[in-house]
Formats: C-alpha cells, structure tokens, sequence
C-alpha cells in the first residue's frame, strides 16, 4: 500500500507546481518595469500621440496600368496605429490613360481629355454647342427691325397704308383741349374783402398746342386791382414738360403793359405742377415769374393743395406800385372735396408778403406789405 501511494502524491505534487515553473520572471526586478496589467508610461504617451494622428486615406486600388507619377511630390512616410505599429502609406491617386498632371498639385482634380476650361470654369464637353446664358459676352450690333409690313404681302399696300395712319390718330394723333380754373374764390381779410381767378386752357395734340391763361385779383367796391392775360404758342420738348412763348396783356389800375413771353410749364419729379416765365414788356421792363402746387390726396375725394408763388422784377416800375429784386412771396394752402373729378369746393388760407423794395413803396403809399386771407370758392374744369 505504501509503494501505491507514494508515487501518486509524487504526481498530484508535480502537477500542482507545472503553472509556476511555465512562467516567465527573467525581466523582474529590471528597473522602469511595471507590474503584471499596467501599461508603462512611456508606452502609453505613444498610444495617446499615434491616435492623435489622423490615419491616412485608402482608396480603392486601380487596375490600370502605365500610369504617370514622375512629377507627382513624394507619398508621405508611413504611420503607425494606436500600438505603435507601422502601416502602410496610402497610394497615390492614379492616373487616368492620358492625362497630364505635370501643371496640378497634389489633390486637384485631374483634366479629362476633350475638357475646355478657357471659360472660367465652364465646361465643354465635345460636339456640345454653347447657346444662350452660356456663350460668352459680344459686341456684335443687334439685328435690324423690320421694315416691311406683314399684312402688305396679302393685302393692296395703299390700302394697308390709310388703315395704319387712321390707326395712329384714334390712339393719339387727335386734337383736344380742357379749360381748368384752379382758383376762383373769395377772400376775406383785414379792409375790403376780395376776389381773385386763376385758369388756363388749351386745345392742340400732343405736341403743339395752343394755351390761353388768365388770373387777376380785386376788392369789392373797387373794381380789379391787377389782371392778365396770356396767349401762348406750347410745344413739347419731353414727356412732362412744355416750351411756351407768346403775348401777355396787362389790365386793372395803373398803366397797361403788353409783354412778351417766354417759359416753360410741366410736371416736375414727385408730382409737383411748375410753371416759370420770362416777362418783357413795350417799355423794355422785365418781370420773372415761379409758381407751383402739389395735389396731396388725403381720400379719394378730398385734397389738400399747397401752392407757392414768387414774383421779381429787374427794375423799378413805380406807376405799377413794383420794385427792383424780389417782389412779393405768396403761400397758401387748399382743402377741396370732389363731389366730381370736374367740380370741387374747397377752403383754405393765402399768405402774400412783399420784399425789397416794392415793400418800401407800399410803405410811402400807406398800403401793408402782408396780408392773411381766408378763401372760400371751387374749382372746376371742362
């Protein structure tokens, strides 16, 4: 019994201590060496460092052969992974069977063959003709407009040739005319109270016509303290505005005065009506004249019109109460309400300031040299 048991304890023993004799203990006890599942540091500021790096792009692999690379740059050197080990470097995009890559760098795409970038980029493939937007910019002269009539290849061309020119007068080869009195009304202020008109008409085509215009003032029991009359030659130079020359005839208290007259009259930026004229008369005095107003609709039917008037003389008329420069300044303002587009009351306020030296002769004839009015009256045209 003794002979069995001893060589059995003998293998339990062996067996037992097989595990520590396989281990490996030549490194321990070696300075910088860590224990059994730590990673050294050194170790581990390569790991940090190598994932850190950006791993470098593998494309697919090109079967094509006889590819270029002689003014390719060098492939960068290789990097490792994350444990430090090498990888290999990423190939080179590879050439396409006659392409040129001696002018491009590194990652700029490539010219495929029959590619035209002249254009700036616009590309041409072959056979395709450019049209349109794409063509490039040209100085050629534009094509000539017809001068033949369609209809004329059906129809007599004398025939052709009346219809057309009765066409153009029913679209505005017509004459025509209106007569609008912008101001009639009643004035009340300080002394005598008043009355004054102002109006024009005119009757023509769109290019020549023929004006008549009229305005004047006066006080109740006193007859009319100034009026004129003008009679005009108007002729289109633009769209808006009129060149008009003509006669002007003075009547009222005083001497009369005839003149001539040159001006212009139209409708400047923003809507404004302007009027301005050169006055010359048979005694060789010269009288000037601006005015305006502007229709500021509140509704549809009620108005608000400002208006603005500003007389000058070049120099002295004393017979006609006027002196040299600035004669007097008027301002008003008009509230109308159109019952109709041809007829509308209106109330308002006029201001009328004389300067210089018409002032100062209003003052020796003891007349004021300003005035506030409040008007009441109606305009109307036809």
């Amino acid at each position: 019994m003794t002979r069995i048991l001893t060589p059995l304890v003998s293998a339990i023993a062996l067996f037992a201590a097989a595990p520590a004799f396989a281990q490996d203990h030549s490194m321990h006890g070696m300075p910088g060496m860590a224990p059994p599942g730590e990673v050294p540091p050194a170790q581990e500021k390569k790991k940090d460092k190598a994932a850190a790096r950006p791993r470098a792009q593998t494309p697919a692999p090109d079967a094509t052969s006889a590819m270029d690379h002689s003014q390719h740059q060098a492939s960068p050197a290789p990097q490792g992974d994350a444990a430090g080990q090498p990888q290999p470097a990423s190939p080179a995009m590879p050439d396409m069977p006659g392409m040129d890559h001696s002018q491009h760098q590194d990652g700029a795409m490539p010219d495929m063959p029959g590619m035209d970038h002249s254009q700036h980029g616009q590309t041409a493939m072959p056979g395709m003709q450019m049209t349109g937007t794409a063509l490039p910019a040209g100085n050629a002269p534009p094509p000539p407009p017809p001068s033949d009539h369609f209809a004329d290849r059906d129809f007599p061309g004398a025939e052709m040739a009346r219809s057309r020119d009765i066409m153009m007068k029913d679209s505005g080869g017509n004459n025509f005319g209106q007569v609008l009195l912008n101001l009639f009304e009643y004035q009340a202020h300080s002394g005598r109270d008043g009355y004054r008109w102002d109006g024009e008409g005119f009757y023509g085509g769109d290019i020549n016509r023929l004006w008549l215009k009229s305005e004047g003032e006066g006080e109740f029991g006193r007859g009319i303290d100034s009026a004129e009359v003008q009679v005009l030659y108007s002729r289109a130079i633009d769209p808006y505005f009129n060149l008009q020359g003509g006669i002007r005839q003075d009547f009222g208290r005083g001497p009369d005065r005839t003149y001539a007259t040159v001006g212009v009259e139209g409708l400047a930026p923003g809507m404004f009506e302007v009027e301005g004229a050169l006055f010359l008369s048979t005694k060789g005095d010269v009288l000037g004249r601006v005015e305006g107003y502007y229709d500021q609709r509140i509704t549809q039917r009620l108005i608000l019109q400002p208006r603005a008037e500003v007389n000058f003389a070049a120099q002295d008329i004393p017979e006609n109460d006027i002196g040299s420069g600035l004669v007097n300044i008027e301002l008003g303002a008009r509230l109308r309400y159109e019952f109709s587009r041809q007829f509308a009351p209106y109330i308002g306020v006029s201001y009328l300031r004389k300067a210089g030296d018409t002032a100062r002769l209003s003052r020796l004839a003891g007349e004021d040299v300003h005035a506030t009015s409040f008007v009441a009256g109606v305009r109307f045209w036809f």
